[in-house]
């Protein structure tokens, strides 16, 4: 009987490292789709949604930019669903995929671009490194000629 235990507690780890390793891996990827669609998506064929961010209009609390966030959410949201009725895997793809969202709204509208005024001194020189990359990247208002488009690895030289 012991024996059984063991075996059934060393199935569920290895389920559980298992399901943990793809949501790892969705994260990290996410951020190669973070990437490519702010690159080649949001200063491509939507920049009309994206062109506000870039060109703020003072005394607006909302951009046409956050309807992004609708966006962004539905994969996570449907594999989540999804996940639950039919995969477990698409569930554990949806969680990390929500994972990154968060951590692109938590690093994005509130670390970088101060939406909720929190995190005004920072000390880490990675954080430091992320804020100046997305400040260079504000910096051209235009659609065209932008540089830094990732959100969690950006070029070496923005390291302090």
């Amino acid at each position: 009987m012991e024996h059984s235990i063991s075996k059934k507690a060393f199935k569920n780890l290895n389920y559980m490292l298992i399901n943990i390793t793809i949501t790892f891996i969705t994260f990290l990827f996410m951020e190669f789709v973070a990437w490519f669609t702010h690159k080649y998506i949001m200063h491509g064929f939507l920049w009309y949604l994206h062109k506000d961010h870039h060109q703020p209009k003072k005394n607006h609390i909302f951009q046409k930019n956050d309807s992004f966030f609708l966006i962004f959410a539905t994969p996570g949201i449907s594999t989540i669903t999804l996940g639950i009725y039919y995969s477990n895997w698409l569930l554990y793809i949806g969680i990390g995929i929500s994972l990154y969202g968060l951590t692109y709204f938590v690093i994005h509208d509130i670390l970088v671009h101060q939406r909720i005024k929190l995190f005004k001194k920072l000390s880490s020189p990675y954080l430091k490194g992320l804020r100046k990359a997305h400040k260079v990247h504000h910096k051209n208002t235009n659609k065209e000629n932008g540089e830094s488009f990732g959100m969690l690895f950006f070029p070496l030289k923005y390291w302090e």
